[in-house]
């Protein structure tokens, strides 16, 4: 019994053990699986934040496009201006950002090898010091002389590598040029697709071409002679610096000079023109030297773009400054709009003899502000063409033909027929005055003093003055020769006095004798 109650024991602890066994085994395989879900859920989550976070970039990157231009930087500035045509403003935004940005690297990197030359002055300063240091105490140390030479050799190192910084200062001053000629090119062309009431786009253009000219500069120490030298050597020797320039300030030069002949050809040209076409001098003058004035002006313009002077603002402000200046100069216009009307209506051409705004004489030039008359006696007066517009105008050149007034008198006491006979014969004999209309005398008038006449000969315009005053002569000549007196104003007074007065005079008289 003892026996078969041990073996039921054992058979209970093995049946006990296996169920165990059993069990325990469940239980590793429910934590493996949830190791396995969990580690799978993790996964998940990572590759779910990954895919957002690409997402992200994916769409922050299409909401900020990268410029296209500036792939290749050294791209010519005709290639540049073709790729900026079809661009939008916005495109041009982003452009302009893009070159920002590369000239920002550029000039960051002139500004470290500048610092770098500087850093070298101050070594080579510190060396000299310490070589003039050595050297004082050269009677005392043996070995000196050495110490002396390695540091003249680490000074002279330090002079090279200096000038080659400099040197390389100079190569990326000319690629910054470069640079910021695309970056202007893109500034303007963004400028001309940019309306003017956008003042977001205008502010940004103004901070660029702010940005542009505070980076353009060239730094140079002056005190420092070798970096003084080899920036100006590099400059003048540099195909965007000197030799840009060279070309720049000829070509300035050279349109000047061609703008000027072909202004004085187109001029006389003008003039030939006109000559076979029935215009007025004045009105010739004036469309001769409009022409000259236009040419000239366009070549200027010219020339100040070859100077790489931006033209659209400067011509904005002389815009501005010319709306000034017509508000203020109303009279001036006036003048102007009267000189327009002269010479459209053609009252008095050059070299005429004229009346007109309280000047005679003979019209010398004319613009469209004023006409110069040169009068009678050769003063030059300088007439407002409104006051001559405004005024009467006597044009005594505007015909072929002149009447010569004259008027002559004679005593009471002299023969009338003798005169007038003399007056017939002085004028049918003067070799300018026109038979057709025949002259006019008559006795005009019993006047206080004298009997007078008129004489009243034609004469071609230009021979006017010259018969007045050649008959006028002869009168005077042929009157004195034939006894006629001409008379000037008298009265005559006659002084009565009655005979008591006399009386009283005559006994004042005796008085004053005692």
């Amino acid at each position: 019994m003892k026996v078969r109650w041990q073996n039921i024991q054992r058979n209970y602890r093995c049946q006990d053990w296996s169920q165990s066994s059993y069990a325990g085994s469940d239980k590793g395989l429910a934590v493996g699986q949830r190791f396995k879900l969990f580690t799978l859920a993790v996964s998940a989550l990572l590759f779910i934040i990954g895919l957002s976070v690409f997402l992200a970039a994916a769409s922050e990157a299409g909401d900020h496009p990268q410029a296209v231009t500036t792939s290749n930087p050294s791209i010519s500035k005709d290639e540049l201006v073709l790729l900026l045509v079809p661009l939008s403003k916005e495109e041009l935004l982003i452009e302009a950002g893009g070159w920002q940005e590369i000239v920002k690297g550029k000039a960051q990197e002139i500004v470290r090898t500048e610092i770098a030359v500087l850093r070298d002055n101050k070594a080579i300063d510190k060396a000299e010091e310490l070589r003039k240091k050595t050297e004082a105490t050269k009677a005392q140390l043996e070995k000196v002389a050495e110490k002396v030479a390695a540091i003249d050799e680490a000074e002279e190192a330090k002079k090279a590598e200096k000038v080659d910084l400099l040197e390389s200062v100079t190569t990326l001053r000319e690629e910054r040029t470069l640079m910021l000629d695309n970056m202007r090119i893109v500034i303007n062309e963004l400028d001309a697709k940019t309306d003017k009431d956008d003042a977001d786009t205008r502010a940004k253009i103004k901070d660029y071409r702010r940005y542009i000219s505070t980076v353009s500069g060239i730094h140079v120490d002056v005190s420092d002679t070798t970096s003084a030298w080899v920036s100006l050597k590099g400059w003048v020797t540099s195909k965007q610096g000197g030799l840009r320039w060279l070309v720049n300030i000829g070509s300035f030069l050279g349109i000047l000079v061609l703008s000027w002949f072909l202004a004085k050809f187109l001029s006389k040209m003008m003039h030939k023109a006109m000559a076979r076409v029935a215009l007025s001098a004045l009105l010739v003058d004036f469309l001769v030297k409009s022409v000259h004035w236009v040419v000239m002006l366009i070549g200027i313009i010219w020339a100040l773009s070859a100077l790489e002077i931006s033209i659209a603002p400067l011509l904005a402000l002389v815009g501005a400054a010319g709306f000034i200046i017509a508000f203020a100069m109303q009279d001036s216009l006036s003048n102007f709009a009267s000189g327009l009307m002269i010479l459209f209506f053609r009252p008095f051409d050059m070299d005429d003899l004229v009346d007109a705004g309280g000047v005679s004489g003979k019209v010398s030039s004319m613009n469209l502000v004023s006409t110069t008359i040169r009068t009678l006696d050769n003063k030059l007066m300088v007439v407002p063409n409104s006051k001559i517009w405004n005024d009467v105008i006597t044009n005594a050149t505007g015909v072929t033909e002149r009447r010569v007034d004259l008027e002559f008198g004679i005593g009471y006491d002299d023969d009338i027929e003798q005169a007038q006979h003399i007056l017939e014969e002085i004028v049918a004999s003067h070799p300018k005055v026109l038979k057709d209309p025949a002259p006019l005398i008559k006795m005009s008038a019993l006047a206080d003093s004298s009997v007078n006449f008129i004489c009243r000969p034609w004469a071609a315009t230009s021979d006017y003055w010259d018969v007045y005053w050649d008959i006028t002569k002869e009168v005077k000549k042929r009157f004195d020769e034939a006894g006629i007196s001409i008379p000037f104003p008298q009265r005559d007074v006659h002084v009565y006095i009655e005979k008591g007065m006399e009386i009283d005079r005559l006994a004042t008289q005796n008085r004053n004798s005692k």
